[in-house]
């Protein structure tokens, strides 16, 4: 039946599509944890201060980048899936350029996690508080334009901060997305644990990827060479 004109192949059907999606979302989400695993398990067992979280979370950049690598290069049929050989180029190709990226974001959030931590010690007004929360959402903001650009382009990592920052007031809608993106994370965060948020990483990298779509385009038709 296959060789009838206008015959649909197996694997192309809205059912494959759901099929094939939901497989990729589950082994990027396994490849995820298994390459953030190292610090993601010290962070939930250990009580540390905010310069052990950010050491824990430095593997989960590079996991990000290469998850967002493989959803954007997946398979929409059912028999040509291979999310893994995806993630897998991804995390060998970005590395370098996601640490670029990932540790100047995790510093930032060092040096508000510890003042906030020692708030009250250091005797400041309270819109300093509320300054420096804005800050960490800027940077958090910042740093998922920056993951999808530096995941899916070859450019300097200057260019990509640029790029990253450029796009948060050229995309509002984007970065709309992205802020109710970051209440539901931090929501789950706050009434579940960091376990919780590391389970939903590929649905929510997923989630980041589509509110990207119009800075992709942007991003190819302006800044790469066709």
């Amino acid at each position: 039946m296959s060789d009838v004109p206008g015959a649909r192949r197996f694997g192309t059907g809205p059912l494959s599509r759901v099929s094939a999606l939901i497989y990729t979302l589950l082994i990027v989400e396994l490849l995820v944890l298994l390459t953030a695993a190292p610090g993601l398990v010290v962070l939930v067992l250990l009580n540390g201060g905010v310069p052990l979280m950010a050491v824990c979370l430095l593997p989960t950049g590079p996991a990000l980048s290469a998850a967002l690598y493989a959803l954007r290069h997946r398979s929409r049929e059912l028999t040509e899936l291979r999310p893994a050989t995806a993630f897998w180029r991804g995390y060998k190709l970005n590395f370098g350029a996601a640490m670029q990226i990932w540790v100047p974001y995790l510093l930032v959030l060092t040096l508000v996690g510890t003042n906030l931590g020692n708030f009250s010690a250091a005797g400041v007004p309270g819109w300093w508080a509320a300054l420096l929360v804005v800050l960490a959402a800027g940077a958090t903001l910042w740093v998922a334009n920056a993951l999808v650009i530096t995941s899916l382009f070859a450019f300097r990592a200057v260019d990509v901060a640029k790029l990253a920052a450029y796009s948060l007031g050229r995309f509002p809608a984007a970065t709309l997305a992205n802020a109710c993106l970051l209440i539901v994370a931090a929501g789950v965060t706050l009434y579940a644990t960091e376990a919780a948020l590391a389970l939903l990483a590929s649905v929510l990298t997923a989630t980041l990827l589509w509110n990207a779509r119009a800075m992709i385009t942007e991003v190819e038709q302006r800044f790469t060479r066709q």
